[in-house]
């Protein structure tokens, strides 16, 4: 395995007889013969091996045969952040020579990881340096048929992405002996974009459930189960609810209907988040997030996406897509919100084709050298400009107002005046869109000068405003007149008689209408839309979570 970022100290750190010694209670001694496959590519829920003598080798097993990823060599350990979650795993891990081990099962892994000071940062930090080279060396266990031109193909590679799962990706326009593929799978271009797990199961346009399903996302949710909280949506806020309740010994259930990071995770650089004083990507940041709520014990279980709360009854049932459901105690809200769509009469055509929600680097690489939109106001907006200044020729940033003082941070706007390759247009809206099958071009309108403009530009970045994720709740708890859930000293005494709040207590600082129904982040009325703050927000509900749990 080559170098990772100049860090395989890290990566593949060595273990002293004194640490080996204080993993021995948790672990058991067995040897294995040169050649004995000790787990293999698609397994899940495995532990670790400690290697004490002799060495194994780590191999990636393709269609073609097998590329070595690593060799471990004695005081070393196996594993990666499918041990952490339970996934299955990307790779083979095989002795070369006759070795002695200790295997250390999951369960007393998470045990470690909890309450060793030492270890726990060395396993940690290793298995998230490991993770990080198959991501970049494309070595999974998945092969991403495609094409740009396709919404879903972009949605899936979002999806995986996002999700930190290595992928490999051939697009059908552009590499050679694409054809073969095809033809061995029986795929046609019809049925891109085709998912093909483990070489073995090929799946056609799949939904993101079911690519979830195919590469073991999830363990089973047990139904009759009750938690003691379930969380909807795992953007910041969620996350941060999932990370200290289940560090103070709750049972954690967290949902989400896409991938940890919200809103929040499609954001290139987050640079006035406390602690990162060079920035931080959304998804960095909600990929270590999720870490540290695995770390804890939390279970959060992706592409589950929740369609209903009965809240009339304890314990509380969320309704899941496919007809299950599950029960918990208290429930914390946190599905976000997400950007307004754009009101042009032929928008859907374009979406994902043209019209993106998101800048990372999976929307940069479409638009390489070419001159893009982006439309908003608001901070994501200008990281979006900023960060896309680095891929596209150019940068055209839309708003309706007058400037960007009232709605951005004084730094974004800075590194906006200062891009020779951003130009703000302010008072001007899109107003037409035009392309077959993609968009091709555009034309925007000054409000101030009533002139409108056609220009051949492919590719638009809407981040405009805020619509909550609230249409699931069914009008199950009280909200405002733009659907944001009331929480706290929001709601008036007449709004909680008429929805019959039964106890003598008001709500707590972020409960809703029904006692033990808490919401947190951007779905929340009144709520400061930074993910600082819904981090705060999380962090705080858990406290009164144990209140309410104690009454």
């Amino acid at each position: 395995m080559a170098d990772p970022f100049g860090r395989r100290d890290l990566a593949f750190p060595k273990l002293d007889a004194a640490q080996i010694a204080r993993l021995t209670p948790f672990g058991r001694a067995r040897s294995a013969a040169a050649g004995e496959v000790l787990f293999e590519q698609g397994e899940a829920n495995r532990g670790v091996f400690v290697l004490i003598e002799g060495s194994i080798e780590i191999v990636n097993p393709m269609c073609d045969g097998e590329t070595i990823v690593t060799v471990h060599e004695a005081g070393e350990f196996t594993g990666e952040l499918d041990v952490l979650s339970g996934r299955r795993s990307l790779v083979r891990g095989r002795a070369k020579v006759a070795s002695r081990l200790l295997e250390i099962d999951r369960a007393s892994l998470r045990r470690i990881v909890q309450t060793d000071a030492e270890l726990s940062p060395i396993f940690l930090r290793a298995f998230l340096l490991r993770r990080t080279h198959l991501i970049a060396h494309t070595s999974g266990d998945v092969l991403l048929v495609g094409s740009s031109h396709s919404a879903d193909t972009l949605r899936l590679k979002g999806f995986l992405t996002r999700n930190g799962h290595p992928h490999a990706y051939i697009d059908v326009e552009r590499d050679p002996g694409v054809q073969e593929l095809l033809d061995h799978f029986e795929i046609h271009l019809e049925d891109i974009p085709v998912l093909i797990c483990r070489g073995q199961r090929v799946l056609r346009n799949p939904s993101n459930a079911e690519a979830a399903d195919c590469l073991g996302f999830n363990a089973p949710i047990d139904e009759a189960a009750v938690h003691d909280l379930i969380i909807v949506g795992a953007g910041p806020a969620g996350l941060a609810a999932a990370v200290y309740a289940a560090s103070e010994g709750l049972d954690v259930l967290v949902l989400e209907s896409n991938a940890p990071g919200g809103q929040a995770g499609s954001s290139s650089r987050i640079e006035n988040y406390l602690g990162f004083p060079t920035g931080i990507s959304g998804q960095d940041l909600a990929g270590r997030a999720f870490i540290q709520a695995e770390k804890f014990g939390a279970m959060v279980a992706i592409a589950q996406v929740a369609t209903g709360l009965h809240c009339e009854r304890r314990p509380f049932t969320v309704d899941c897509a496919g007809g299950s459901s599950v029960r918990g105690r208290a429930i914390v809200v946190a599905t976000g919100a997400e950007y307004r769509k754009l009101p042009l009469p032929n928008l859907a055509q374009f979406e994902g084709t043209g019209i993106y929600y998101g800048a990372t680097q999976v929307e940069a690489q479409l638009c390489g050298g070419e001159e893009v939109v982006v439309v908003g106001g608001g901070n994501s907006a200008g990281q979006a400009a900023v960060f896309l200044s680095a891929h596209a020729k150019h940068v055209h940033m839309l708003v309706r107002a007058a400037g960007l003082a009232d709605s951005m941070s004084r730094y974004l706007i800075r590194r906006i005046e200062d891009s020779p390759t951003i130009t703000l247009r302010t008072h001007t809206q899109i107003e037409g869109l035009e392309g077959n099958g993609r968009l091709e071009r555009l034309t925007w309108r000054n409000a101030r000068m009533n002139a409108a403009e056609t220009r051949d530009i492919r590719h638009v970045f809407s981040m405009t405003g805020a619509s909550p994720n609230t249409a699931w709740l069914r009008g199950c708890l009280l909200m405002d007149d733009k659907r944001f859930i009331k929480t706290g000293a929001d709601l008036r005494p007449e709004e909680l008689t008429a929805a019959h709040w039964p106890l003598s207590r008001l709500p707590y600082l972020f409960e809703t209408s029904w006692p033990g129904v808490f919401a947190v982040g951007d779905v929340r009325a009144s709520s400061v839309k930074r993910v600082a703050s819904a981090v705060g927000e999380g962090s705080v509900a858990v406290q009164l979570i144990h209140r309410f749990l104690a009454e």
